[in-house]
């Protein structure tokens, strides 16, 4: 089952006046679904997900403004991520719905109007809407140019009515609210799915597990070595020393294929002269760089949420 219920009982444990309208309800709500054997497909579609489940309740008179202010957020959370929005659509009433036909023809004029006020193109899906309402659906890109749904936001006039929830307008009158549903991830785990996808495992620094490795060229450059990484994860870096048994070769090769953004390599040169040698996943390695300025511009960059590497 959706969490929808479960935000309407909790909008119906008390009266609601027009001045308290919109009330924002949020959470990470686990959702189970009996997908079809042969459709689960990794982290981008199981039977158990975690869902960023938000539900808006607002005047008529607000829709299309909480609409824009949705498409304003998701823009700005996908634009940390380097993702589209590459492609929205406004899916429409499916044969199967349910409820008053003016209710449907209110609700989807109102995710036209939103989205051409948030200065969105997008394409219509006739029929694809959800049984209660319509919808609009937000579709990726990942590094091969497959596209992957993730936002889904639906303006929903039915399950006001099936709830029998109410609001007191400035005249006393009891008013249906209407429902926004939004789903800004989509589901936590396909959105890791779909990061790792889009970045084809490459992620940016403040984004990688791993952020930075130090390889010691010789077992005696070691001491060094932890010395700097100690620097860095003081700085709130995840950082960390390759001390195992392999060649620098072999240790360079394995953190090159796990997509680490920076290697230091250490030796004598390096532990005379206080500097590390950069060597980032991609581009040029750079010599005798001084720890301090090498922890600065990393912090920098992680700070900063940037998507290319500093180095």
């Amino acid at each position: 089952p959706m969490n929808c219920p479960f935000h309407v009982l909790i909008y119906r444990s008390r009266t609601r006046s027009y001045k308290q309208l919109p009330i924002r309800l949020s959470e990470l709500g686990t959702v189970y679904r009996f997908e079809r054997s042969g459709t689960v497909h990794g982290l981008l579609r199981a039977r158990g997900l975690t869902q960023d489940d938000s539900h808006i309740f607002c005047r008529r008179d607000q829709v299309v403004d909480e609409m824009v202010e949705v498409i304003d957020f998701l823009r700005e959370l996908y634009g940390i991520f380097g993702l589209g929005p590459d492609r929205v659509r406004f899916s429409t009433k499916p044969d199967d719905a349910v409820g008053a036909p003016e209710l449907w023809d209110l609700a989807e004029a109102a995710i036209p109007e939103a989205l051409e006020k948030a200065g969105i193109d997008y394409e219509v899906d006739p029929g694809d809407g959800s049984f209660y309402g319509p919808k609009i659906d937000i579709d990726v890109r990942d590094a091969i140019g497959r596209y992957w749904q993730l936002c889904t936001v639906q303006v929903d006039f039915q399950l006001p009515e099936f709830f029998d929830i109410e609001y007191t307008d400035e005249h006393g009158q009891r008013v249906r609210p209407v429902m926004i549903h939004r789903a800004l991830y989509g589901a936590i785990e396909r959105f890791t799915g779909v990061l790792v996808e889009h970045f084809a495992g490459a992620f940016p620094t403040w984004l990688a597990p791993v952020q930075v490795v130090a390889i010691p060229i010789a077992d005696r450059h070691m001491a060094y070595a932890s010395e700097v990484i100690s620097k860095l994860v003081a700085a709130g870096v995840r950082a960390e020393v390759d001390d195992s048994d392999d060649t620098m070769g072999a240790k360079i090769r394995r953190n090159q294929m796990q997509k680490v953004p920076y290697m230091l390599i250490v030796g004598d040169a390096e532990a005379t002269a206080g500097t590390v040698s950069i060597r980032p996943r991609s581009g040029k390695e750079r010599r005798d760089v001084a720890v301090q300025e090498f922890v600065s511009t990393v912090s920098d960059e992680i700070a900063a949420k940037r998507l290319e590497l500093s180095y």
